[in-house]
């Protein structure tokens, strides 16, 4: 039995200096001094760190957006916090469109989560070489690890794979065969109309690498809520999952409270079991399962 945790969208945030101000983070200040302060507390974040903690797992996943403007003091309160999740062997990270919201930010993935986001064939950190995706292999799992991060012009939130790293990632799935291969991104792989401007752009050209090479199980952030499609795959059904931040003191519109999901994996190849168990925090500020269910 292998357990993963899979946490998204911390949005740690941490005092900015007025120059940082210019431009879409300025805008993206005010957004969170009109609200989002109030919603992603680090209070929360903490109990369920906690959580996923106490559970035993054996890997974490964190799908994205750790930071909120992407200044280099909210990358350090995020490393700092990854630290207290686990070494780097047992936490695998992806960037979100919050993680490099601007041009300038692009190189702080690299610089401060490098060893978080690198593979297994003992190479360079992938934030700092652009080679998404990474692999790596825990015993009969395979974690794919993709970026759909780019900055973006204000009020776009939206994200894209490329060709070249769509090319790597059917090279990555064929390669891994046979085993529990998960996939990570930031962007779902279906978007609903009104989240055009958050969409994920080349959407269509991931869903057909997975439709002819397949894989078991797909996780991802960004939308802040608990959702579960099934996408196409050459055999069966691909389930694509995503969760809530994992800071949001409560729910606000669309969005869930916060919440994490554990994925119980069990079997061998054409013959996997994975059960999805769900846990969020309720009105009351305790954690707890919300919902199990068997996906196959």
């Amino acid at each position: 039995m292998f357990v993963l945790a899979h946490l998204s969208d911390l949005h740690l945030a941490a005092p900015p200096r007025f120059t940082d101000l210019i431009g879409k983070r300025g805008l993206g200040f005010i957004n969170w001094q009109r609200g989002r302060k109030y919603l992603f507390r680090s209070e929360v974040l903490a109990a369920i760190t906690a959580d996923v903690k106490a559970a035993a797992v054996d890997h974490i996943a964190v799908t994205g957006d750790l930071v909120n403007l992407a200044t280099t003091a909210e990358y350090a309160r995020a490393r700092a916090w990854l630290q207290t999740l686990g070494p780097p062997s047992e936490v695998t990270v992806i960037p979100g469109n919050h993680d490099i919201y601007v041009p300038p930010a692009k190189p702080y993935p690299a610089a401060f989560w490098g060893d978080y986001m690198r593979g297994d064939d003992g190479g360079g950190d992938a934030a700092a070489s652009g080679d998404f995706p990474f692999l790596r292999r825990r015993g009969a799992v395979a974690l794919i690890a993709l970026s759909s991060a780019l900055p973006t012009a204000p009020l776009l939130a939206t994200g894209e794979l490329g060709k070249a790293q769509l090319s790597r990632f059917a090279a990555a799935l064929e390669a891994t065969r046979g085993l529990f291969r998960v996939v990570l991104i930031h962007h779902p792989p279906i978007s609903p109309p009104e989240r055009y401007l958050r969409r994920l752009v080349d959407a269509a050209a991931f869903r057909d690498v997975l439709a002819d090479k397949g894989a078991e199980l797909v996780i991802h952030g960004h939308d802040h809520c608990f959702s579960l499609v099934w996408l196409d795959g050459p055999r069966r059904p691909i389930a694509a999952i995503g969760v809530p931040s994992a800071s949001a003191r409560a729910a606000h519109g669309s969005e869930d409270a916060a919440g994490y999901n554990l994925y119980r994996i069990d079997g061998a190849a054409d013959a996997w079991r994975c059960e999805m168990i769900a846990r969020q925090r309720g009105a009351d500020g305790t954690i707890g399962e919300i919902k199990r269910q068997q996906l196959f």
